[in-house]
């Protein structure tokens, strides 16, 4: 090659090289159009951007509503709200406790290592259930036992019905981690977002903060087909009259029953059709 060729091609070469180099718009706008693409897909994800905002709003609209047309219930409110937190966490973190379980398989893509084994769908979903209730102690005891020398309130003077509360808070959240787990198992991990969002989508209904009398009419009838609802009126109950109302705990009790057998459906459904798919090797986005 002569000197004169190598010349030019060093100047192509370093030419491409700055244009590379260069800020282009173009590439920015293929990016983004590729992100746009991710979102659309992912009707979760979409869900996820709305969700936050529009619940807190709800939540603390509500809660404000109520405190500020219910005056003689402020001087209480500390201790019914700090026992609505930790009774809340129950609920929450049960869920999660499957859910994250769950997602750990998933992330590892580790489902069809694990049933290549004798492994049955029906012995994973206990296994699971079984974790998220280690979970749930493993969260809570510390976090109660805290709040009594930080703001001497204890949750554990709402004795025997406290179990009531904590047990059908839990199968509630056992219900709720099967159907998402359901949902991971049809959509894979473009569903992710929703073992942090389900439990939350739930809250305004669940009347955890104030009665579900605050609620509008049409929502009432939502709430009170929720097991979450009655238990925290149960509570509230409990710390304002000093009664347990047998009636709320049989309509969680009852509820939940229901719940748990459609989740556990929907969950070993989602699991054979994931099978027929062969989806369970690789489980994905």
């Amino acid at each position: 090659m002569t000197e004169s060729g190598m010349t030019d091609l060093g100047m192509t070469d370093t030419g491409t090289r700055r244009a590379v180099r260069a800020f282009s718009p173009a590439r920015v706008y293929a990016m983004v159009l590729r992100y746009v693409y991710l979102l659309r897909g992912s009707w979760p994800r979409i869900l996820e951007l709305i969700y936050w905002p529009t619940i807190q709003m709800i939540i603390w609209g509500f809660t404000s509503q109520f405190m500020a047309t219910n005056s003689s219930w402020v001087g209480q409110a500390f201790g019914v709200l700090l026992g609505a937190v930790l009774l809340w966490d129950v609920f929450f973190r049960g869920q999660l406790g499957v859910s994250i379980s769950f997602l750990e398989e998933l992330w590892s893509r580790n489902l069809g290592h694990l049933f290549v084994s004798p492994l049955r769908p029906l012995e994973w979903a206990v296994s699971l259930l079984v974790m998220s209730f280690i979970r749930v102690m493993i969260a809570m005891l510390p976090a109660a036992l805290l709040a009594i020398p930080m703001f001497g309130y204890s949750v554990f003077t709402l004795g025997l019905p406290l179990a009531a509360f904590v047990a059908n808070l839990l199968v509630a959240s056992w219900a709720v981690g099967m159907a998402i787990g359901a949902m991971l198992l049809l959509n894979g991990l473009g569903a992710e977002g929703l073992a942090w969002l389900a439990v939350f989508i739930l809250s305004p209904v669940s009347a955890v903060y104030y009665p579900v009398s605050v609620l509008p009419g049409w929502l009432q009838v939502v709430a009170f087909a929720l097991p979450t609802s009655h238990v925290f009126e149960g509570m509230r109950k409990v710390m304002f009259d000093h009664v347990f109302s047998w009636s709320e705990m049989a309509w969680a009790t009852g509820l939940n029953v229901v719940y748990m057998a459609l989740g556990a459906a929907f969950f070993l459904w989602a699991f054979h059709r994931a099978r027929i798919r062969g989806s369970i090797l690789q489980t994905g986005e």
